[in-house]
């Protein structure tokens, strides 16, 4: 009987001592770092958050984000603003963090190529003070008309800055700028309308237009691609193009993207096919944005 009195206040000791080990544990367990957002898609579409919608200098990673989303949002390119970042494959990103959303490489880089060339033209013949000023504008009048073709075919930027170096006017006008405005829409596909717009906040935020696998898919008007490929969750292979600086429009689901990011494409230039690539079935999803905010595309093309 004294044995078992002995041993009882020894196992009190000992359970008490697992209770204090465990809440020690969980304590510390709280303290670990937040996991790292390490894909390039996580949680939420381009439809949830509007293109432009961050106009701040500097950005809180919040749960959720990757760095896509976030350049989305901002307006930019996500590689760029990983450069401006510091951040390399496979951008992870922490919530709390922040990331410089002000200023652009690109910008900064363009700039600083065009400006030394432009001093050139003045050199020519030692004529006249007003002969020379007729020289210098003729020489660079000449120069903008011989750049206009080059952007025409498919390129990178990554190569237009590599010949930045020859003239400041092939920088400058290395995109042709873009129109102030669309003059006209165009369908994008030959199909029927199987779901139309919603202004819902779930609602659908374009069009669904059906078509069999392999279709043409062309452009809606004239523009730029700003981004081509599968990163958004929902949309399988996508292409997004800039027509101004308030429009942009969407093309999902495709089964082959036939444009690059960066590329110029006309209006009814054929850019892809249909598929059904993150969809039950080959289809066409098509959205218009006006100051990155989904509009009716119904009220913008032509009546079918």
């Amino acid at each position: 009987m004294l044995g078992l009195a002995r041993c009882w206040p020894f196992s009190a000791l000992r359970q008490l001592g697992c209770v204090s080990l465990a809440l020690l544990l969980a304590g510390c367990s709280l303290q670990q770092p937040p996991a790292p957002v390490e894909t390039l898609y996580s949680g939420q579409t381009y439809r949830e958050r509007p293109r432009g919608s961050l106009q701040s200098q500097n950005y809180t990673v919040k749960a959720g984000d990757t760095l896509y989303s976030i350049a989305w949002a901002a307006d930019q390119d996500f590689r760029t603003l990983a450069q401006r970042n510091g951040l390399r494959s496979p951008y992870v990103i922490h919530p709390g963090q922040t990331l410089k959303l002000s200023g652009s490489a690109t910008r900064t880089h363009n700039s600083s190529t065009a400006t030394p060339p432009r001093p050139a033209p003045a050199k020519p013949r030692p004529a006249a003070a007003s002969t020379g000023q007729v020289a210098k504008t003729s020489t660079e009048n000449r120069e903008n008309k011989s750049v206009d073709p080059a952007p025409q075919p498919s390129y990178a930027g990554s190569t237009t800055l590599q010949t930045s170096n020859t003239t400041g006017s092939v920088t400058a006008s290395r995109d042709t700028a873009l129109p102030d405005r669309v003059a006209q829409w165009r369908w994008p596909v030959k199909g029927k309308v199987i779901r139309r717009f919603s202004a819902t906040e779930q609602g659908n935020k374009g069009l669904d237009i059906a078509a069999p696998t392999g279709t043409p898919v062309i452009s809606a008007a004239e523009g730029r691609v700003v981004y081509a490929g599968s990163a958004l969750r929902g949309y399988g292979q996508l292409i997004i193009i800039k027509h101004s600086d308030e429009y942009l429009s969407a093309y999902a689901h495709n089964s082959r993207i036939l444009v690059k990011e960066k590329q110029r494409v006309s209006a009814g230039q054929k850019i892809a096919e249909v598929g059904s690539s993150d969809a039950d079935r080959p289809m066409l999803h098509f959205e218009i944005r006006y100051k990155g905010k989904s509009v009716d595309p119904q009220r913008y093309l032509p009546r079918q």
